[in-house]
């Protein structure tokens, strides 16, 4: 019997000497105490090195998928006639159906398998247990690189950071302007009834600074409309507001900065997210628009992970709070909780 190990170096083929041991697998590991006692049990019959970091983490990627890499299949074709044991059953099956070959895989191989993992080192001529250790952590980085680099996922992870942000920053906003109308509402209490939008109140706040500034300023620009601005004036004239110093009045300009800062980013953050929901997820855009296709590919986790899923479950997505406490208090169960959000 032959054993097929993958080294982080290249493929290696052990030639079992005491194939009788291996029928009672508990008792392998005895064989595997010390390197000479390995050597006795196991021989390497043939090395098939890696011609760079490349190959290896092809061959790793095939392994990973189940597949049968070209250089193995060649290696195994020139030196495999017996039965040849393996670490993967999947491996196993797809290299009798290609080559062939008879594979074994049960508890005794793997046990064998980790006899042969503790003894590496002694058992591949040449090699250091040094540079075994550097060429793994050099497989690992670069396998870790191209499962990075080529994940189907990577491109629904930026809209699910996205909305996150997104939904963060709503909230970061209203915080923010409601400090702001409460702040600068005991000076001009009445611009709250005049005003609803929080970015028009807040630039309205740094254009005209202390009420008394407001009939010589020109909102125009901000409002859009003569009669908000004409009914913000007068309330200005009349105000039953307290008076406030210029540091007052400094502290609260900051916190307007603030809020206008973060609504212009919010507005930049929408496009790249409309955009990236265009590209990506072009027809879920179209069902149900951009924040709700992306709050359901956040929480399904993905867009593949959401393709997936049954309609019962997709109906149910965001409002998981609100179904269990329908069952339990046996009320009607959440319909559509993205669609009337």
């Amino acid at each position: 019997m032959l054993l097929l190990f993958e080294t982080p170096g290249g493929y290696a083929l052990f030639k079992v000497l005491k194939e009788k041991k291996l029928g009672v697998a508990s008792e392998i590991s005895n064989e595997f105490t010390s390197l000479e006692n390995a050597n006795s049990m196991v021989k390497l019959k043939a090395f098939a090195p890696f011609s760079s970091t490349t190959d290896a983490v092809v061959a790793a990627t095939s392994i990973i998928e189940s597949t049968l890499d070209k250089n193995l299949k060649k290696f195994l074709k020139k030196n495999v006639s017996d039965e040849l044991a393996v670490a993967d059953v999947k491996l196993g099956s797809l290299i009798k159906e290609n080559l062939d070959i008879k594979c074994v895989c049960n508890d005794a191989i793997m046990e064998l398998f980790r006899g042969v993992r503790q003894h590496l080192e002694g058992l591949l001529p040449g090699a250091e247990e040094e540079s075994i250790k550097a060429m793994r952590l050099g497989l690992s980085h670069s396998l870790s690189r191209y499962k990075l680099k080529f994940s189907a996922d990577k491109v629904d992870i930026m809209i699910v950071q996205a909305i996150g942000l997104l939904d963060d920053l709503d909230k970061e906003i209203n915080i923010y302007a409601m400090r702001v109308r409460e702040w600068y509402g005991w000076h001009f209490p009445e611009m709250v009834k005049v005003i609803n939008d929080n970015l028009f109140y807040a630039r309205c706040v740094l254009r005209m600074g202390m009420r008394t500034n407001c009939k010589n300023c020109d909102f125009s620009d901000i409002l859009g409309d003569e009669t908000m601005e004409e009914n913000l004036k007068k309330s200005a004239e009349t105000s039953m507001g307290t008076e406030i110093s210029d540091v007052d009045l400094l502290n609260i300009k900051s916190l307007c900065e603030q809020v206008v800062s973060l609504s212009e980013y919010r507005l930049q953050l929408f496009e790249y997210l409309k955009n990236r929901m265009a590209a990506i997820a072009p027809n879920l855009t179209v069902m149900v628009g951009e924040l709700v296709g992306a709050r359901l590919i956040a929480h399904a986790g993905s867009l593949i992970n959401l393709a997936k899923h049954p309609a019962s479950t997709i109906q149910i997505l965001g409002a998981e709070k609100a179904l269990f406490r329908a069952l339990k208090t046996k009320t009607d169960t959440p319909k559509r909780p993205h669609n009337q959000s």
